[in-house]
């Protein structure tokens, strides 16, 4: 009788254990589906330091919305002046030496950390969303969650969001032993009616045109992945020729909604081997199989590129 009460006993202390746990991973996932929002729907200007292995930038980041269209500008405070501004469904990028051009786009790619406009409900089903607690950031009360990929196959992301308005105070994105890759920290924060006064001008500007795009082609490839990452999809193929590169390139992108990546492959003779180089989040894994050259870029730990670069499998021609 007592091992059946104890067997009964460990049952009913798993099942609160894992309903506690799900109540918890939803309530954070409710939280950081905020911050998306948040994001994209506030009147806000931020000033903040992005520091990566390449060094530190001072950047300042004003958002408002009027008229339900969002306005945005994004400006390098150091050196020579680099701006990107966005009204509402075109992003227009001035750089030195180069033309003013205008892309289609919903928010400025480069300002805040991607984690700010990801769909959590999705990325629940993939990634552990843990609550840590409570701090303060730029004089302001945070919430902090940790966001860890279940598989262990990306790198992660530690969250400080403001407890007041949801946006994000500083993000450390981190590798698979804990070291800081890269970190967005908010310097000061500033909210309401005076940033959409300043941004209203933006609303008559005069932006360079759009730039047309080639339309997607329904592109067949002559290869596949064999493995990918749990909640990656191809999210775009092409075939196309490269600067100084007689023969084309067939690539394929793909994203989890969090980090991205392409595989690239290209006749390269009958060679073999395989190098990898990393630069912060960025990974560059490249084998040469078959004849042919695959090479997996992006936002991946090294292990993972290997493994995607190794699952790679070409179609047999017919004799």
């Amino acid at each position: 009788m007592k091992q059946i009460w104890f067997s009964v006993c460990l049952l009913t202390g798993s099942l609160l254990s894992s309903n506690i746990a799900a109540a918890q991973q939803s309530a954070s996932v409710a939280m950081l589906q905020q911050m998306s929002s948040a994001s994209r729907s506030l009147n806000y200007e931020l000033a903040y330091i992005s520091i990566s292995k390449q060094g530190i930038e001072s950047l300042r980041y004003r958002h408002a919305v009027i008229d339900k269209q969002p306005l945005g500008q994004l400006l390098h405070m150091d050196g020579p002046r680099r701006e990107v501004l966005q009204r509402g469904g075109g992003i227009s990028y001035f750089e030195p030496g180069l033309e003013p051009f205008t892309l289609s786009g919903d928010h400025i790619v480069d300002v805040l950390p991607s984690i700010a406009y990801a769909d959590f409900n999705y990325l629940a089903k993939y990634y552990d969303i843990i609550a840590v607690g409570q701090t303060r950031i730029s004089d302001r009360p945070s919430e902090v969650f940790r966001v860890v990929a279940r598989d262990g196959s990306r790198y992660s992301y530690v969250v400080w969001l403001d407890t007041e308005s949801k946006l994000p105070l500083r993000v450390d994105l981190l590798d698979r032993d804990g070291e800081t890759l890269e970190q967005y920290r908010v310097i000061s924060f500033v909210m309401g009616d005076q940033v959409k006064n300043v941004m209203r001008g933006l609303l008559k500007a005069n932006l360079p045109p759009l730039l047309s795009l080639p339309a997607a082609e329904n592109t067949q490839l002559s290869w596949s992945t064999g493995w990918l990452p749990a909640g990656v999809n191809e999210v775009a193929r092409n075939r196309r020729k490269l600067p100084n590169v007689e023969e084309l390139v067939e690539s394929r992108l793909y994203s989890d909604g969090l980090f991205s990546f392409s595989v690239n492959v290209t006749p390269s003779g009958n060679k073999a081997g395989q190098q990898f180089y990393r630069q912060g989040r960025r990974t560059i894994q490249t084998e040469i199989r078959n004849g042919n050259e695959i090479t997996v870029v992006g936002e991946l730990p090294p292990s993972t590129a290997k493994r995607i670069a190794d699952s790679i499998s070409f179609k047999v021609s017919p004799p």
